[in-house]
């Protein structure tokens, strides 16, 4: 679908996120060098982080002393072993920006706002173009948000994102408070430009080779977004998402039922209310 256009601008110069992104594995793309996202403590023996070992690096200077404790605490969890309970797992709502690595992604382009969808449990975000955030904000699970272009690059602003039990903004348990702002800027990408985001996510992750396709206009979608929260971090810190292309079909997206399909999760304390027969 084209994008949305104002004033002072056209149809012609809004880019066209227009299908299906998707990310191989979850986790964030830390950056390089300065304040970053947490990396992975556990890794494997090719020095990829361990994604069946979730154990976040409290040492990162980001985090303030009460963070630290949770990120442990965390990081005991799984190194014991033992479930961890978490906004995917237990079928939460994500929140922004754990949302980022739930499945493909799609961004719907209208006038006035644009929808963004994600692949697992089908969760939903909207962004409203051109306007200002309320005076006042009724907290809720994505925040409230709003955004703008600026020439090839969507905006995205958010605030006021609703505090919950599995309130967390990555897969260490990272916590957030009422104060967390994350702003995002997507915009598409050429093979060339990708590299550094594949080459950072590499380190991290276990990606294969053949899990990363560009679109067919031979583009990549970079999410690069920024976090603050002075309950929280001692600094705002950045990190990227890098997606391939999922395809246009929107029948390749897989329905998904998380509340009667907790596969993630086989703890005792999960929410997830289960049946002892089925009920069809």
């Amino acid at each position: 679908m084209s994008a949305a256009y104002g004033a002072s601008e056209s149809a012609e110069t809004i880019p066209d996120f227009s299908g299906l992104w998707v990310h191989p594995l979850p986790g964030f793309e830390p950056l390089s060098s300065g304040p970053t996202a947490l990396v992975n403590r556990s890794r494997r023996a090719n020095g990829t982080g361990d994604i069946l070992k979730l154990t976040g690096d409290y040492a990162n200077p980001i985090l303030k002393p009460e963070a630290v404790d949770v990120v442990k605490r965390h990081a005991e969890l799984g190194l014991a072993g033992i479930g961890d309970p978490n906004p995917r797992n237990q079928c939460w709502p994500a929140g922004v920006p754990f949302v980022f690595t739930n499945g493909p992604t799609q961004l719907v382009q209208q006038p006035d706002r644009v929808t963004i969808l994600y692949g697992y449990d089908h969760q939903v975000r909207r962004v409203r173009l051109n306007e200002p955030h309320p005076a006042q904000v009724i907290p809720s699970w994505y925040g409230d948000s709003v955004g703008h272009y600026e020439g090839d690059t969507l905006v995205v602003d958010t605030v006021a994102i609703k505090l919950g039990r599995y309130s967390m903004v990555d897969w260490y348990g990272t916590p957030h408070t009422a104060a967390l702002h994350v702003v995002e800027r997507y915009r598409l990408i050429d093979p060339e430009a990708a590299k550094d985001g594949f080459a950072r996510d590499a380190k991290e992750h276990n990606v294969g080779p053949g899990m990363r396709n560009p679109n067919p206009r031979g583009k990549y979608l970079q999410l690069q977004f920024t976090v603050e929260d002075k309950g929280v971090f001692t600094t705002p810190w950045t990190a990227t998402m890098t997606y391939g292309s999922g395809g246009s079909d929107p029948t390749t997206w897989l329905e998904q039922a998380c509340a009667e399909n907790i596969q993630w999760y086989p703890g005792k304390d999960a929410d997830v209310p289960r049946a002892d027969t089925p009920d069809f």
